[in-house]
């Protein structure tokens, strides 16, 4: 692991909220409009997340990457607590990110993606991957990255002052498209990557957790880099055991996994709550939000009423 990917004394948890996929009628808890998302991502604040990855839904909780729905799920969290905030650039697989060509195929929507980058968020995914997604009723869709997008992407950010959250789903993720577009000044040490396993059902190219499988994920990190671990799945709690052992800071939420007992939803405060117990449990302790700007090299937070 390099020098950088290691915490000292202090863990980012950083709490899921939404996703892209679960529906109301999947899990009861799932908040999928901006007020239900401020409120649960406060309580989650509270129980000790440091940041919020968030996802955006229409009105009807299809997918989106609107601007103007993360501004008004953005203010709304800031209004509420003082979390670092993430806004997903990749969305999910239906709504305003779905395109069906004339073929018949389908594809996630570039340009759609492209709006997550209007919300004011203190960083956002920067998915430099190209995969195919098997979404409900038995699609398959093609979320098309080839570098040049990649590097536009990445471009978009740097102009705007967002703080990348590169996503890695395998090691050649990290090894040349993270490697390469830090190399080319897209972002500044240290770099955030969020290793991400356990979707090898839903993505193609993605590993599952095992713990050789994350070990290597995390050797092959990029010089200066910190990292989250996303696990999902079955064995998250055990993984994230695993990702602090190796000074990785950890991800929960119903995004990842919504149950703590197989077959039983929980909310995503209670989410938080196991992580934290998990954290505090070898001797660390849950970042709070201006020790998580600190650590992701992040300015400090604004004044709420003059962010957006």
């Amino acid at each position: 692991m390099t020098p950088a990917a290691g915490h000292t004394g202090k863990v980012i948890v950083t709490v899921a909220p939404t996703g892209g996929f679960l529906t109301r009628a999947e899990h009861p808890y799932v908040p999928t409009q901006p007020a239900e998302i401020a409120a649960d991502v406060a309580r989650c604040a509270a129980a000790g997340a440091g940041m919020a990855a968030l996802h955006a839904r229409r009105p009807d909780d299809q997918a989106t990457c609107s601007g103007e729905i993360y501004r008004d799920i953005n203010a709304r969290v800031r209004a509420a607590c003082d979390i670092v905030i993430n806004n997903s650039t990749g969305g999910g697989a239906d709504g305003d990110l779905l395109r069906i060509r004339p073929d018949g195929s389908r594809l996630i929507d570039w340009d759609a993606r492209m709006e997550g980058l209007e919300g004011g968020a203190d960083t956002c995914t920067l998915d430099a991957i190209t995969t195919y997604v098997s979404a409900p009723g038995g699609h398959e869709i093609l979320m098309d990255t080839p570098m040049e997008r990649a590097t536009e992407l990445a471009a978009a950010m740097s102009e705007r002052g967002i703080k990348p959250e590169w996503e890695a789903f395998n090691p050649s993720h990290l090894v040349r498209e993270v490697a390469r577009l830090t190399s080319l000044g897209f972002d500044t040490e240290p770099y955030h990557v969020n290793v991400v396993l356990g979707l090898h059902e839903n993505f193609q190219n993605a590993l599952p957790y095992t713990p050789s499988n994350l070990h290597h994920m995390v050797d092959a990190l990029p010089d200066g880099s910190l990292c989250t671990v996303t696990i999902n799945g079955p064995q998250q709690f055990r993984g994230l055991a695993h990702a602090l052992a190796l000074g990785a800071h950890i991800r929960v939420g119903i995004e990842d996994n919504p149950c703590l007992v197989p077959g039983e939803p929980a909310e995503n405060a209670r989410l938080v709550e196991r992580a934290v117990a998990l954290v505090q449990s070898i001797g660390l302790e849950p970042a709070t939000p201006d020790e998580a700007r600190a650590i992701l090299g992040l300015p400090p937070r604004k004044d709420p009423a003059r962010e957006l």
